[in-house]
Formats: structure tokens, sequence, C-alpha cells
């Protein structure tokens, strides 16, 4: 996790709010840290835009909301 945050913290135009946003999502379940470390290397210019972008594409990304475990009326 520790090069993780390390290199989200390298992003060019990173901020407090993005790194702790992809480490809380990456620290529910360990395959969507491989994940996000596999799409920044590929993407080595990425910037916090696309890597949000990347993983709000994600199948699993709604899996943490709130709303869908809440019984609707």
């Amino acid at each position: 996790m520790e090069k993780l945050t390390i290199r989200l913290n390298s992003v060019k135009d990173t901020y407090y709010g993005f790194v702790a946003a992809v480490l809380t999502y990456v620290k529910k379940k360990p395959a969507r840290q491989k994940k996000v470390e596999a799409f920044m290397a590929n993407h080595p210019e990425a910037l916090t835009a696309d890597i949000l972008d990347f993983i709000s594409s994600q199948d699993d990304f709604f899996d943490d909301a709130a709303y869908d475990h809440a019984e609707v009326s």
C-alpha cells in the first residue's frame, strides 16, 4: 500500500481527497489495488480525473455505495 500511496501522491495534479478516496476504494478489496496499479503503470501521465474515471468504470465501483444496501420504499 505504501508504494501506491507514493505513486498517488506523485500524480501531476494530486490532492489529498484524491489520494484518500483511491486508498479507501482499494482497501475494500485487494484485487482493486492491482487493477489501479496496472492502470497507472500503463498510463504514467494519467491525471487524477483519468484515474478516477477508470475507477468509476469498474464493475464493482458501486458495491460500496450506501444506497446500494438501503431498502427502497
